[in-house]
């Protein structure tokens, strides 16, 4: 059973964000996806001062199995990327919620943020799959 912490948000693609309270938002891929995709090797990140839409792609997690895009859950601006992915992907393996971010967000779309799921809703997206 994947974790799914009660205090992040999450799209149906599998992404989750989490509010800081000086508004940035990190978001990462969750621990479902990681496991769907097994070990990672390579990490490709957003450009920082990307502008980004809901449901752009933005990152690309490569595994040994396949390559998956990682899409922007919320509009927002890249303010920072996880730079550690690039010498460590396996960090989104080993802690998807914690050093496994992918990036951050700024100037965030609250209306987007209020149409992800909680945790609940998104437990109940993967008991669908």
């Amino acid at each position: 059973m994947s974790d799914i912490p009660g205090d992040l948000k999450y799209a149906k693609s599998h992404e989750w964000m989490r509010q800081g309270e000086d508004g940035i938002v990190t978001v990462g891929i969750s621990d479902h996806a990681q496991a769907s995709l097994g070990e990672l090797v390579y990490v490709e990140l957003p450009e920082v001062g990307s502008e980004l839409s809901p449901g752009d792609a933005c990152a690309v997690v490569e595994s040994v199995k396949a390559a998956s895009d990682v899409y922007s859950p919320v509009e927002g601006v890249v303010t920072e990327v996880n730079e550690a992915l690039a010498d460590q992907p396996e960090l989104v393996n080993e802690q998807p919620y914690d050093n496994g971010w992918i990036m951050r967000l700024s100037d965030v779309n609250k209306d987007d943020v209020a149409e992800l799921l909680d945790a609940e809703a998104y437990q109940a997206t993967l008991e669908e799959d």
